[in-house]
């Protein structure tokens, strides 16, 4: 007999959470300390790890995406400053809304992905080519 398997199945939530982080199958490989290998096979054998997996990489995928889209059409938020005056015993907390522009950079690489055919770069053109023959000293075809 072979050593006894390694997987538990308290790994699936553990690899969901690391995968929230936006971890890769090598970063769980290594968390776990197993071969990446490993990783792909308790993805075969385990569905419950397998979902895990995709349910905690989804969700990080859609913050990114979220961010991207907010980076590329500008966003306000809350922050606060905090300053300590000379000779105050304490901090003054100065709250206010920040304004971020749009990112043209991040704007192009939305448009690009979202709408490839309006805004990639290169650009696919179908030529077509005739076979022509001419004739005759006067140029007739």
């Amino acid at each position: 007999m072979g050593r006894p398997p390694k997987y538990q199945d308290k790994y699936a939530k553990q690899a969901e959470k690391l995968c929230l982080l936006g971890a890769t199958d090598q970063e769980i490989a290594d968390f776990f300390e197993v071969d990446v290998r490993t990783v792909y096979r308790w993805k075969n054998d385990h569905d419950a790890f397998c979902q895990a997996l995709k349910a905690g990489k989804e969700t990080a995928d859609d913050r990114v995406e979220r961010s991207l889209f907010q980076k590329a059409t500008g966003y306000e938020q809350e922050e606060v400053k905090i300053f300590m005056p000379a000779g105050a015993e304490a901090p003054v907390y100065a709250p206010f809304r920040a304004k971020y522009a749009p990112d043209t950079t991040a704007a192009i690489f939305w448009l690009k992905n979202r709408r490839p055919d309006e805004w990639r770069d290169k650009k696919e053109i179908e030529a077509k080519t005739f076979n022509v023959t001419i004739s005759g000293d006067d140029g007739e075809l």
